[in-house]
């Protein structure tokens, strides 16, 4: 989902520029010196052009598709009286089955402003745009949309430039400085990580690559949520199971203090049985005198939350930041919020509690900030929490969530405003729940008997890879069935596979290219060919478009665009492949279509890599 302060893109061929912006009401101003080779006066060609010469290709084809047609706008804007609405020129894929390989709707938002029908403001838009360079044809569609079909030149210059710049592809120069920072996973530190914090941990961590991969600044954190009742209930569960397994350890004392605990209260899951093991080997003569449930409720934190790093590590996550919530507390954070929140007039103290005007920014019930026993609530911390966030100068703040906790999106950001920081700086992302299968039924899980299917299970059954692209296969909205019999497959109906098979494949033909001599793989920039296959003009676009998926993902704050991505263009190297054929064809064409695999082999790998998977040269 997007959310507010990014750079509005005009569409997933957007290059974060813009180029032509035409403010209300404003004057357009002279009409801007036209590009050379471009036809000046009245316009006279038809609305199906074929361009009859292409100069040198440009260095990035969108940016030029996008420069070409805001000269073409900006000429025909001069030309209208009054001036039209402020509208950005978007150059968006063109729908499937549809002549063109890109497509922009400018005369359809305009046309209302000028009083003219949509295809006329295209016809004399078209009219205007000057061809050659990264454009072949430009015609009218439909209503009005102006499609465009690239030239070889621009799309071969394109490839040159992927594979000159490999893992760089995709950069955006715009982003690089502005901080980042993903907080995610946090999982409450009372047992290991289940499949739902999986996705979680897929979900934060491609995002974080893929930001990075942008050009952000990129920080991670992991809030370890290590004070409350949940901690005093993790150290009354580890002595219950301590006295299941030596009845003489415990001393009175402690016996009494987890019995003081209701049933209901103590975690029933049997991981802590290796956490009470570890505790009796490390301790065999008792814990030390004095410390009762504490002691054991810190051995267990510490115990689980090494566990929660190794498995988050086999996974691929490695968290930067590891913020622990005793923190705030420590460092007076929460009673400085709450200092801060009683100036401003947003706190009140009723029937002995301290609560927090949050209707007043938007949520839809006032909140307890501190009960009647004086502790602190658990949204005490968040609140303080997020206010620590902002204050270390992060200019972007994104939470990844479970969709258990969407009825706290409103509170936390009520409380980033009432404390006077920009609500629309912090993104929450909530991710829906994962329905494991196996024989195509789904896998039984209960986390109330402490009985579910971890994350280390699934790693250990299937793999990382499979799991992190699984993981990625739809946006964090939408529910996840995750097949575990598919993950194994060594097939190509198995979608990781499938995409890894493809670059694997590359680097064996590469290997076979090397053997036979006289062929340069990494021979660079190509030429042209005078003509195109289908199958390798379909490769050229779609490795074109890895930049903006890029893009996309950032926007929309989900990785699947890149599964996606990967399935489709994996799809277009197998027809190529089956179609076109590499080695032994003429030196030129050879060279080119090397040229062209070794572009997918890149744009795979970093693909691949943004989602945490390894690209295997052989398989």
């Amino acid at each position: 989902m997007a959310g507010p302060g990014l750079r509005r893109p005009g569409g997933p061929f957007d290059d974060g520029k813009r180029p032509c912006v035409l403010r209300p009401g404003a004057a357009v101003g002279t009409r801007p010196r036209p590009r050379r080779g471009a036809r000046q006066g009245p316009p006279r060609r038809p609305a199906d052009r074929q361009a009859r010469r292409a100069p040198s290709a440009p260095f990035d084809v969108k940016s030029a598709v996008r420069e070409l047609l805001s000269t073409a706008v900006r000429s025909w804007a001069a030309a209208q009286s009054p001036a039209v609405t402020a509208v950005d020129v978007a150059v968006d894929p063109a729908p499937p089955n549809v002549p063109g390989d890109w497509a922009s709707n400018y005369p359809l938002s305009v046309a209302k402003a000028v009083r003219k029908a949509p295809r006329q403001v295209a016809q004399e838009i078209l009219d205007r745009l000057p061809l050659g360079g990264p454009i072949a044809k430009a015609e009218i569609a439909g209503p009005g949309f102006l499609n465009i079909t690239l030239s070889a030149e621009g799309l071969v210059a394109e490839l040159n430039r992927l594979r000159a710049e490999r893992d760089n592809y995709g950069r955006r120069p715009e982003a690089v400085g502005e901080k980042v920072l993903i907080e995610f996973v946090s999982a409450n530190p009372n047992g290991p990580l289940h499949v739902g914090h999986g996705r979680g941990a897929a979900l934060g961590d491609s995002l974080a690559r893929l930001f990075r991969h942008a050009g952000y600044d990129v920080t991670t954190e992991y809030y370890i949520n290590n004070i409350g009742n949940q901690m005093e209930n993790l150290g009354a569960s580890v002595l219950w199971r301590i006295d299941g397994l030596d009845p003489s350890y415990p001393s009175a004392e402690e016996k009494a203090a987890y019995l003081a605990k209701k049933p209901e209260d103590l975690y029933k899951g049997a991981y802590l049985i290796d956490v009470a093991r570890d505790i009796l080997r490390r301790f065999p003569t008792g814990a030390p005198r004095g410390t009762g449930i504490p002691f054991f409720r810190d051995e267990a934190l510490a115990y689980i939350m090494a566990w929660i790093r190794r498995d988050l590590e086999s996974f691929g996550v490695h968290h930067q930041n590891w913020y622990p919530e005793s923190r705030l507390y420590e460092e007076a954070r929460v009673d400085a919020a709450f200092q801060t929140l009683r100036q401003r007039g947003d706190i009140k103290d009723e029937d002995g509690a301290v609560w927090f005007l949050s209707t007043k920014y938007g949520d839809d019930k006032d909140r307890v900030l501190k009960r009647q026993d004086e502790r602190p609530t658990y949204f005490a911390s968040d609140i303080a929490y997020h206010d620590e966030k902002y204050r270390r100068g992060f200019h972007r703040l994104i939470d990844i969530w479970g969709t258990d906790h969407h009825g706290y999106v409103a509170r936390v950001k009520a409380g980033a405003r009432a404390l006077g920081h920009d609500p629309d700086r912090l993104h929450i992302l909530l991710y829906q729940l994962v329905t494991l299968l196996r024989g195509g039924k789904p896998v039984a899980m209960s986390t109330r008997t402490g009985e579910f299917v971890t994350l280390s299970d699934v790693v250990e059954e299937v793999g990382k890879d499979a799991s992190r692209f699984f993981f990625a296969l739809r946006g964090p909205n939408s529910h996840l069935e995750f097949d575990l019999d598919l993950a194994k497959k060594q097939a190509s109906d198995n979608p990781v596979f499938y995409v890894k098979y493809v670059h694997a494949r590359c680097c064996s033909l590469f290997r076979e290219a090397a053997k036979r001599g006289g062929v340069d793989p990494a021979a660079a920039p190509v030429a042209a060919p005078a003509s195109l296959e289908p199958a390798e003009r379909d490769l050229l676009v779609r490795l074109a478009v890895f930049p903006d998926v890029i893009a996309q993902c950032v926007k929309d704050l989900t990785p699947h665009h890149i599964t996606e991505y990967l399935l489709k263009l994996a799809g277009g190297y197998h027809r190529f492949y089956e179609s076109c054929r590499v080695l032994g064809s003429a030196p030129a064409q050879q060279q080119f279509r090397l040229a062209l695999v070794d572009g997918v082999r890149a744009v795979i790998k970093s693909g691949l890599g943004l989602l945490g998977v390894d690209a295997p040269e052989e398989m």
